[in-house]
């Protein structure tokens, strides 16, 4: 491993420190930054996603795309827990804290919009992010791409109604643009570059240009990882620092939240003897949350400054730290698995 991924969590720690500290000191930088977006989904942000993505695409084979059909438990464990059982805890753990532990310290509209945040986080499955998470834990570049792409069209289908009935909302508006934008942004395009460049390098004849090529690109996707590092906590800086003790009261379920559904899937993967490749980023994807359109859903439905809208940000601010931690966690027990 290079010093990016080697000290990423540090680089991660001074990245949320420099974007809190800007953001209260050049607020008007982020304001801009942040007005850059079309149909809620930032551009900047957009670009920096892709710089990260675009590596892991290159490495991509679609030749062995069709062999995952024949290991397909990891698929169905990933699908289990996206919208089987995610969604249904989140919508139970907002509940729990917010109409019982928290009951005392919050209004009870404040509450509900809470409650409705964390719920559009739980029914939003990740899209982007989690191919660096997989890349971080070695896993199946190939099945991760099927495991996501599955993912998206589900999504498609079944965000609504699952939101719908968990909110208890009958005339959700789902903003399309922005669900289709971004799978565009995020999958497809960085997927159809990463083929053509996969393309070009291979039908070279020379076999460790594609490796060569790969490893120079690493870093890259690192430096795209901490920008937007920077930018997510610069663009809700005032926040942070003006409502600290609400930002710990959301953190504080969504955090047993995270955690609770890793445990869940990767002793799940575990007793299906799934290998370390497949089983990592499987359980990932169903931990992590595609922010962009939880809080695009959040806004339209609650307005810019409600509780919803809130909730959906501290999803965005506690994912990088946590995810982290969870990948630690599964390189340090990939011996649990088999090869």
């Amino acid at each position: 491993m290079g010093i990016f991924e080697r000290y990423l969590s540090v680089w991660v720690g001074l990245c949320i420190i420099a974007g809190v500290v800007l953001g209260n000191i050049v607020p008007e930088l982020f304001q801009w930054v942040a007005a850059l977006e079309y149909a809620h989904v930032n551009l900047v942000v957009a670009l920096f996603i892709w710089i990260m993505i675009y590596p892991m695409m290159v490495q991509i084979d679609f030749s062995a795309i069709k062999n995952v059909g024949r290991k397909p438990v990891g698929l169905i464990l990933t699908l289990v827990i996206n919208w089987l059982i995610k969604p249904f805890t989140m919508a139970a753990l907002g509940w729990l804290f917010f109409r019982v532990i928290f009951v005392d310290l919050v209004d009870p509209q404040t509450a509900s919009e809470y409650i409705a945040g964390m719920i559009l986080l739980g029914v939003a499955p990740c899209t982007a992010m989690v191919f660096v998470w997989s890349q971080l834990t070695k896993g199946d570049p190939n099945y991760t791409l099927v495991q996501v792409s599955v993912n998206d069209i589900i999504m498609v289908f079944a965000f609504a109604p699952i939101a719908a009935f968990l909110l208890g909302v009958s005339d959700i508006h789902v903003p399309w643009q922005t669900l289709l934008l971004s799978v565009v942004l995020y999958v497809v395009l960085p997927l159809i570059a990463g083929t053509l460049t996969r393309r070009k390098l291979e039908g070279s004849g020379d076999g460790q240009r594609l490796e060569s090529f790969v490893h120079r690109l690493k870093p890259w996707s690192v430096v795209g990882l901490l920008a937007t590092v920077v930018l997510l906590f610069g663009f809700q800086a005032e926040k942070i620092i003006s409502q600290p003790q609400t930002i710990v009261l959301i953190a504080i379920p969504l955090l047993l939240q995270t955690y609770g559904i890793f445990v869940i899937a990767y002793a799940s993967a575990k007793a299906l003897k799934l290998p370390h490749n497949i089983a990592a980023p499987a359980c990932l994807i169903g931990t992590s949350n595609f922010f962009e359109l939880a809080v695009a859903v959040a806004i339209s439905l609650f307005g810019l400054n409600s509780g919803a809208a809130l909730a959906t940000v501290v999803g965005v601010l506690v994912e990088v730290p946590v995810m982290l931690s969870l990948v630690a966690i599964a390189n340090r027990t990939r011996h649990w698995f088999p090869a």
